[in-house]
């Protein structure tokens, strides 16, 4: 079994536990705060009767957790963008943001009973048995290129939080460190149905994705020649930034993508956009690469 951890020394005011957010703001308050502590995000609406019964019981179980999980609550109609980064199809939805990534979500209104449970399980991400300290652990094991401790590691955590999507995240990512594709599809498989959608499981399932991709896209020196010789080359372009990523020049993979898009955004049934949102899921929300991406991507869209 993995050592409890600790609660909080101190509890922060009720006023700092649960607060409105805006697009302006929800970086900071969801993405960065969560590197700290969990953030529920309420999508509701004004209109939305259901929103009226859950918000509450979602900041009173908060509240009763004295700054062991945090709330925010984003008006889906004064934050449209948000919604639609969040995929958000009706409210209310919840949203639970922890290291910078979704790790639980659920649509419509609960009973208290499971509205307790939701809250609970998430605070027990940051404090109990010791998983939040065991997954930096396998995380750091993983970028020190240790993938074999990394992917032994995140089992042990999944054998002992089975719907843990970030321990099932990167168990699927150590095994594609190792070069073991087999593997890595066959964590994929094993992922409870409960968490299966979530983003850290789909953050690896892109890097699965991108992993085959580049693997038929050829030599990449070939694939630069291409390239050079014939701008307009959408395969070869779309093969070159496959190639790219796979050699860890993501932010040049990004950028042949967009220019890609820039160029032709209806070839190949959007081909350039779908590979963007790919690399854009194998990452994590707060990565710069991925900010800055959607960015630009989103003014030519728009342009």
């Amino acid at each position: 079994m993995l050592n409890l951890g600790s609660a909080p020394e101190s509890a922060p005011a009720a006023a700092d536990l649960i607060q409105d957010v805006t697009e302006a703001n929800f970086m900071a308050e969801v993405i960065d705060r969560s590197m700290e502590v969990p953030v529920i995000v309420d999508l509701w609406a004004p209109w939305c009767g259901p929103c009226k019964t859950l918000g509450p019981l979602l900041e009173a179980e908060v509240t009763r957790l004295k700054g062991r999980v945090r709330m925010v609550k984003v008006d889906v109609d004064q934050n449209q963008m948000i919604a639609a980064q969040l995929r958000v199809q009706s409210i209310p939805t919840v949203y639970a943001f922890y290291q910078g990534r979704p790790v639980d979500a659920f649509q419509g209104a609960l009973p208290a009973s499971e509205v307790r449970a939701f809250v609970e399980k998430l605070a027990g991400l940051a404090g109990d048995g010791g998983l939040g300290d065991a997954l930096e652990a396998a995380e750091a094991m993983l970028a020190e290129g240790a993938a074999p401790d990394a992917a032994e590691t995140f089992a042990a955590i999944t054998d002992e939080s089975p719907e843990n999507a970030e321990a099932w995240g990167g168990l699927v990512r150590a095994h594609l460190a190792m070069g073991d594709e087999v593997g890595a599809e066959a964590a994929l498989a094993r992922v409870p149905e409960k968490v299966t959608g979530l983003a850290p499981v789909e953050a690896a399932r892109a890097q699965l994705a991108l992993t085959r991709q580049a693997a038929n896209a050829g030599p990449l020196a070939d694939l630069e020649a291409r390239v050079t010789a014939n701008p307009d080359d959408q395969q070869a372009r779309l093969d070159y930034a496959g190639a790219l990523h796979a050699a860890g020049r993501v932010e040049e993979a990004i950028d042949i993508l967009l220019d890609s898009f820039r160029r032709d955004r209806d070839w190949n049934e959007g081909a350039a956009k779908a590979q963007l949102l790919t690399i854009f899921d194998s990452l994590k929300p707060n990565d710069p690469l991925v900010q800055r991406g959607r960015r630009r991507l989103s003014s030519i869209i728009f342009a």
